[in-house]
């Protein structure tokens, strides 16, 4: 374990999957499923480190864009993740929820994602969100109508009213968020909880992201100094 300070809400913006698959000459569908793959032993590693909370962009609602195979693919490997690949990390009492809206998603998809949640609902050791059909400006959208729809008039609103309304409003801000693959944007990620996040940029596809990488990150994060706009 780490002695040095942890973020205690790390978030990753899984790039490169296609890009890796094509360094290694195979196609994009394997390179997603090796990301997935990645996915778990990443955040096994974080919570191992001693992050509480973990988040991870697995798929946005602009990625509904990509072809009718890909996104079937994707799909796929969403079920199997929830049904399968993720009872290891549960059964480390790590909760798992899934952030994002229902819309477009199939009765399968949903019944899969919530018997995750179901399963690990009362697991206490950390919590690993994963971001699925999520965007952050339609997350904010939709806490804007959830506080409209409750009645809340404008000038009652005020920061702690519209955290409340946020998909689970029990995650808290971001602390550091690694995004892989040597882009260099939020790409729409958490928008209201990345405000004063530290950003940690590496050129590594997410599928060769290793957890001697995050241990890199970390050590990176626990030199910056967090200022919160002071």
């Amino acid at each position: 374990m780490n002695s040095s300070p942890i973020p205690k809400h790390v978030g990753f913006i899984l790039d490169g999957n296609r890009r890796w698959a094509k360094e290694h000459g195979v196609s994009s569908l394997e390179g997603h499923k090796k990301g997935y793959e990645n996915l778990k032993s990443i955040s096994e590693a974080a919570f191992n480190h001693g992050a509480d909370y973990v988040s991870a962009y697995i798929f946005s609602t602009e990625n509904w864009n990509r072809s009718k195979e890909e996104v079937g693919y994707l799909m796929n490997l969403v079920v199997n993740l929830a049904s399968n690949e993720l009872n290891g990390i549960i059964d480390k009492d790590i909760k798992i929820v899934f952030l994002g809206t229902r819309d477009k998603l199939s009765q399968k998809v949903i019944k899969a994602i919530e018997s995750a949640e179901n399963k690990s609902k009362s697991n206490k050791s950390g919590t690993l969100a994963l971001c699925f059909n999520y965007g952050g400006k339609e997350e904010i959208i939709s806490a804007a109508k959830r506080l409209a729809n409750k009645g809340t008039g404008l000038d009652e609103i005020n920061e702690d009213d519209f955290e409340e309304a946020l998909y689970h409003s029990e995650i808290p801000p971001l602390d550091f968020i690694i995004r892989t693959s040597g882009e260099k944007r939020l790409s729409n990620f958490m928008l209201w909880r990345a405000a004063y996040s530290e950003l940690y940029f590496v050129d590594k596809h997410w599928p060769a992201f290793s957890p001697s990488d995050l241990e890199m990150a970390f050590d990176e994060y626990a030199n910056r100094k967090r200022r919160f706009g002071k």
